[in-house]
């Protein structure tokens, strides 16, 4: 088949951040497919095709690139950060596997990029310097109770955790119940980064105490990352620099 498929990271926000592999990608692409806000960052020119849809149409998306591909067409599927982080990489693979057997001939590959946690990480320091995990909060795919489960097996092994989709205006609760978990297994002392659209003009990245972390710090364009029991503050003119050292104590 002549037609391909990049699942491409286009990173936090910044267009510095894109990688040169995904400029390329979309260079040579007839066709650009993806969540409607991320589609937008694309720069439309003659030959291309942009077809943005709803973010909880992801299966759909997939089918749709795949389609595509299979007709001769080069397709981009975007995400923002890196496709394969609560992305459009699993549920392009998830689409292939239970697709017609020809989709299974096409040139894919997965172009990564940039995570948001990443970013907020390099902006704060080096929190993630040593051991860490990574949660989305959203319950769109998975149980409450599983999340909960997962904070709480994090926080006993002493992980730096990154936590994606915090909160929402449909589950405000969820983040709040986080916290309490949180400090329940962890204390109060942990410092706790909100770094909020990292990489955009109106980045702000706040560092507290796990105390004094309250849900409404956060929204869906907020990445949080909580410290492990190792994790340092170092005082700096330009702001707190928060890292987590390279080795653990016997």
């Amino acid at each position: 088949m002549s037609g391909w498929v990049r699942i491409a990271g286009l990173g936090p926000g910044a267009d510095g951040m894109v990688t040169p592999e995904v400029s390329g990608a979309l260079n040579a692409a007839t066709d650009v497919v993806g969540y409607t806000p991320y589609v937008a960052r694309v720069c439309p020119r003659p030959g291309l095709s942009l077809h943005p849809s709803d973010n909880r149409a992801e299966l759909d998306r997939a089918r749709h690139a795949l389609r595509m591909a299979a007709e001769g067409r080069r397709v981009v599927v975007v995400s923002s950060g890196d496709p394969g982080v609560f992305a459009m990489a699993a549920a392009l693979f998830e689409a292939l596997e239970t697709g017609p057997k020809p989709w299974r001939d096409l040139d894919i590959r997965v172009l990564p990029g940039i995570t948001a946690m990443l970013a907020a990480a390099a902006r704060a320091g080096a929190p993630l310097g040593h051991d860490f995990c990574t949660i989305n909060l959203s319950d769109n795919l998975k149980p409450q109770a599983l999340i909960e489960k997962r904070l709480r097996l994090a926080a006993e092994g002493d992980f730096a955790i990154a936590l994606y989709n915090p909160r929402s205006q449909a589950r405000p609760e969820g983040f709040a119940r986080a916290l309490d978990i949180l400090r329940e297994t962890c204390g109060d002392d942990r410092p706790v980064i909100f770094a909020r659209n990292v990489s955009h003009p109106d980045e702000t990245i706040r560092v507290v105490p796990l105390s004094e972390a309250k849900a409404e710090m956060a929204d869906m364009r907020t990445v949080v990352l909580i410290g492990s029991a190792q994790t340092r503050i170092i005082p700096h003119r330009a702001g707190p620099i928060v890292y987590t050292p390279r080795s653990a104590p016997v």
